[in-house]
């Protein structure tokens, strides 16, 4: 799967894990109602059926996507909840970025 395919992929993928999660923080913590469980068990559910396209092992699908979820949960942080992140969210990022690439992007065989 070509890098650009792959990294689209888990940002959806965070997109939709993020909603599940958010949905129901916003139903406990918010006072929201309790319909958006509806809305949130589907973005599960597409969640887990995203994770299962990528052609690695699990383990290491879900030890690269860890990296990208972070990133993206802090994109979440400036465009939903409208805190800038800092310095050391951006940095932290970036180090699980550069994990992610070589767990995910290192020349092995598939399900080695």
């Amino acid at each position: 799967m070509e890098p650009v395919k792959v990294l689209a992929l888990f940002v959806v993928t965070a997109i939709a894990e993020i909603v599940g999660c958010y949905l129901p923080y916003l139903w406990l913590k918010r006072d929201g109602s309790i319909l958006l469980l509806v809305p949130a068990a589907a973005a599960l559910a597409a969640f887990v059926w995203l994770l299962t396209l990528h052609p690695h092992a699990a383990g290491r699908t879900y030890a690269a996507y860890g990296g990208i979820y972070i990133v993206v949960a802090l994109a979440w942080l400036l465009a939903v909840e409208r805190i800038v992140p800092d310095r050391w969210d951006l940095i932290g990022g970036a180090v699980t970025l550069a994990g992610m690439a070589i767990i995910y992007f290192a020349p092995r065989e598939p399900y080695a």
